[in-house]
């Protein structure tokens, strides 16, 4: 619980100090959330699906003609749903194996809470519209453990390709993209799981100070 309320404090520290650094710059400042949906690859061993919801933060550093360039701030909660399907994923050599079996193989629901950060890379062909290629990575906390992650601390890594809209200050976001979670070795279940979503959501941007 401790580790819980810690990373969550730190979560709204950054976000809020993230905020007021984009209010300073006052250089296309965007400010909005998103909804999305996923599952993992199809396989034999285990089912997960997800859903979730984020908070955006964008502020672009770079510009030019056709490109430009985003520090992404994103805030997100992630509700999984998993159940172990091959018992056998649970080896005889582990420790309680027959328990973990029984344990993992129920229909259990994972949350997550996620920090994460990236680079925008952003390709204008008009006025309205742009595509663009984004790349995140940051920290999490899982509030349950299963034979392919553990509970507690772990990553969260995002490659997305998108499609913006804009609509005067508002703009609207599409985002196919791959996420992969895993701890890094730092406990014992490293497995992680790999998953293809689809996210929707809308961005909207303060008019500059004159």
């Amino acid at each position: 619980m401790k580790s819980y309320l810690f990373f969550i404090s730190t979560y709204w520290m950054i976000a809020f100090s993230f905020v007021s650094y984009a209010q300073e710059i006052q250089d296309d400042t965007k400010i909005g959330f998103s909804i999305g949906y996923g599952s993992e690859f199809k396989n034999r061993n285990y089912t997960y699906s997800n859903q979730y919801l984020k908070l955006q933060f964008l502020t672009t550093f770079k510009k030019t003609k056709k490109f430009s360039y985003d520090l992404v701030l994103q805030p997100e909660y992630n509700r999984g749903t998993h159940q172990l399907l091959n018992l056998y994923f649970v080896k005889p050599e582990e420790e309680n194996y027959i328990e973990k079996r029984e344990k993992y193989t129920k229909l259990k629901t994972c949350n997550e809470y996620v920090l994460n950060v990236g680079l925008l890379m952003r390709f204008s062909f008009s006025k309205r519209s742009n595509l663009y290629m984004l790349g995140s990575v940051g920290p999490m906390y899982i509030d349950t453990a299963t034979e392919r992650l553990s509970k507690g601390f772990a990553f969260a890594d995002v490659l997305a390709l998108g499609f913006n809209y804009k609509m005067g200050q508002f703009i609207l976001d599409v985002r196919p993209n791959l996420r992969h979670t895993s701890n890094a070795g730092l406990q014992s279940n490293n497995s992680g799981f790999n998953t293809r979503n689809l996210e929707f959501g809308i961005l909207f941007m303060p008019k500059k100070k004159r």
